[in-house]
């Protein structure tokens, strides 16, 4: 078992008991799942740029990319409808708890001039979307192999109602805040 889904289970629990004054333990905001999304607008033209940003993304979350492909056509991007431009990974349940605890002790304080990250990122029930602007901040990608430097989306779904639970939960998870 990760050391905080050992930690979600007495510490965090607790503390969100105390602070909402929740009746049952089961009513706890916990978090669901994490998707780590990167669109890669050059796989239009070059289908190997697709193939670098997946290999990535599985080197980061040790879990098989899968592929995303455009929904609608658009002229303006030169884009077809089903024409792949981007991957995603769900992580659940061990890998989750593993890569939030790596996103937060190692990757995030590896940023330039990192101050925190932005506490208004929630959508209004609960789910908070953090950007990466290059995958080189996690220590499992070589810098030498590298051909591109990509952004990424890294959405955390919990079963919080509101934004203020989910902001408690993750705070208590470790997730630096700016002030």
């Amino acid at each position: 078992m990760s050391r905080l889904k050992t930690i979600y289970k007495d510490e965090i629990v607790d503390a969100m008991v105390k602070k909402f004054g929740y009746k049952n333990i089961m009513e706890v905001p916990k978090l669901e799942k994490i998707v780590i999304n990167m669109g890669v607008g050059e796989a239009k033209e070059n289908a190997k740029v697709l193939e670098s940003a997946v290999k990535d993304m599985e080197t980061i979350t040790g879990q098989k990319a899968v592929i995303t492909k455009a929904k609608h056509s658009i002229a303006n991007f030169k884009i077809r409808e089903g024409m792949p431009i981007g991957c995603k990974v769900t992580l659940r349940g061990e890998r989750m708890y593993e890569f939030l605890d790596r996103l937060v002790n190692l990757a995030l304080p590896r940023v330039r001039d990192f101050r925190g990250v932005n506490p208004n990122s929630f959508d209004g029930r609960g789910n908070y979307a953090l950007g990466i602007k290059e995958q080189l901040i996690f220590p499992e990608i070589e810098y030498d192999k590298i051909d591109k430097i990509r952004g990424m989306d890294v959405i955390i779904v919990t079963t919080a109602k509101t934004d203020e639970e989910a902001r408690e939960l993750l705070r208590l998870f470790n997730m630096p805040f700016a002030k």
